[in-house]
């Protein structure tokens, strides 16, 4: 019997995508100075305000307002009538030094002999069902809001829209787990204000289904673009109106949104949010080591889907589990505990060697506080980075290391493949 599976995703414009991207823009900007630096930072926006808390351990100095407001204005939220503007809003600091309980656990005179930054467990996912093996539900709802962002910053074929959205995207399944069909999508968008909220309901209808989900059909593989189809379920604005968003209508908070973040509610999440984290938290590291793994181990074709668990004990070196979960779609004659074993061998996971693997000391982390942390698209860019005595660096960061398949070769020899 066919069955449904929904997958949502929010806007950079969304509040607790502004919380995170703010925290992410402070890690990268402590890590363009000091490579070393320990950062747990949070970030809570309302209306008019940012409050920015945390601990930190770095040998930099940071104007943390400015890098807050630069963020802020990046996004796109400029205008007074926002309630919320990166030229006009409090930001409030309350940044102070890392607890030495903490860091006492996590240093050691050894590099290579670091141990994890908490206690916890983390999950990695892969599947065959996109080119970038990530669910399809949530790959789409990234996609509707990313093309919808660029409308908004073109400012051309819809001119009404404002920062905050979020999408959500039902796919209909066949019992051996084949996307059939869309069965429906949900739009919300901000926008100014209408005279008449009959012609605004119609006008962002019509834009939404006529202009947005067309630029986004034209981006996919032809065996996606068929899963489109004339009875699929718009709800589009289903409030009536939204006007009134971002930090103004909704307080946002880092961390809020940890299952967008990964795989929309495919395979699990261990709880922990990854923005504001230095890589020596493994919430964080360690998520994107496992989708690394996952990731190779599909695409070198031990398996159609995979789950990976590793978990950490605070200060201990060595993960205290591995687990892989294939879902039965080995395609021979080995059981998951067998192909936990080989994984083991084949990837280091002590936290230093997860940093050194995935380059995870780069100033990285801002682009992937949006639309996602895992499924994006693993390139170099240049970022320039400016303290506030004047002195600016130039680097080139590779973005998104855990989506490269560097490791199939090797998991194709450890395997006999």
């Amino acid at each position: 019997m066919a069955y449904l599976f929904t997958s949502e995703s929010v806007s950079e414009g969304h509040p607790d995508k502004v919380a995170d991207q703010i925290s992410d823009a402070l890690i990268d900007n402590f890590l363009a100075f000091d490579p070393e630096s320990k950062v747990a930072c949070e970030t809570l926006v309302t209306t008019g305000q940012v409050i920015l808390a945390g601990e930190v351990k770095s040998n930099t100095y940071l104007d943390v307002q400015k890098i807050a407001r630069d963020t802020i204005n990046k996004i796109g939220y400029t205008k007074s009538e926002y309630m919320f503007d990166g030229n006009s809003c409090g930001v409030f600091s309350a940044i102070h030094e890392q607890s030495e309980d903490i860091n006492r656990g996590v240093d050691r005179e050894s590099k290579e002999e670091q141990g994890a930054g908490d206690q916890g467990m983390m999950f990695g996912y892969a599947s065959r069902e996109t080119e970038n093996f990530m669910p399809l539900a949530l790959d789409l709802s990234h996609k509707i809001l990313i093309e919808l962002a660029e409308l908004r910053r073109e400012n051309k074929d819809i001119t009404y829209l404002r920062p905050d959205s979020k999408s959500q995207v039902t796919i209909e399944y066949s019992d051996d787990n084949i996307p059939q069909r869309i069965d429906a999508i949900v739009v919300s968008t901000q926008h100014d204000d209408f005279a008449s909220d009959d012609v605004m309901l119609a006008k962002i209808r019509k834009d939404i289904v006529d202009i947005l989900i067309p630029r986004v059909k034209a981006q996919l593989p032809e065996n996606i673009q068929i899963l489109f189809n004339d009875d699929i379920t718009y709800h589009i604005n289903p409030t009536g109106k939204f006007v009134i968003g971002g930090p103004h209508g909704d307080t946002g908070l880092t961390g809020r949104k940890i299952i967008v973040d990964t795989y929309g509610g495919k395979g699990a999440h261990g709880g922990g949010a990854f923005s504001g984290k230095d890589p020596s938290k493994v919430d964080r590291s360690a998520a994107y080591a496992t989708r690394h793994i996952a990731k190779n181990l599909v695409a070198a074709g031990i398996c159609n889907e995979v789950l990976v668990q590793v978990s950490y004990a605070i200060g201990v070196v060595q993960p205290t589990s591995i687990l892989v979960d294939t879902y039965g779609t080995c395609p021979f004659n080995m059981t998951d505990s067998e192909i936990s074993e080989r994984v083991k061998d084949i990837f280091d996971m002590r936290p230093a060697s997860i940093e050194s693997r995935l380059k995870l000391r780069q100033p990285m982390y801002s682009e992937t506080a949006a639309y996602g942390h895992m499924g994006r698209q693993n390139e170099i860019v240049s970022k320039i980075f400016v303290q506030p005595h004047g002195e600016s660096k130039t680097i080139d960061v590779e973005l998104f290391t855990w989506e490269k398949l560097d490791y199939v070769d090797k998991v194709k020899i450890a395997f006999g493949l």
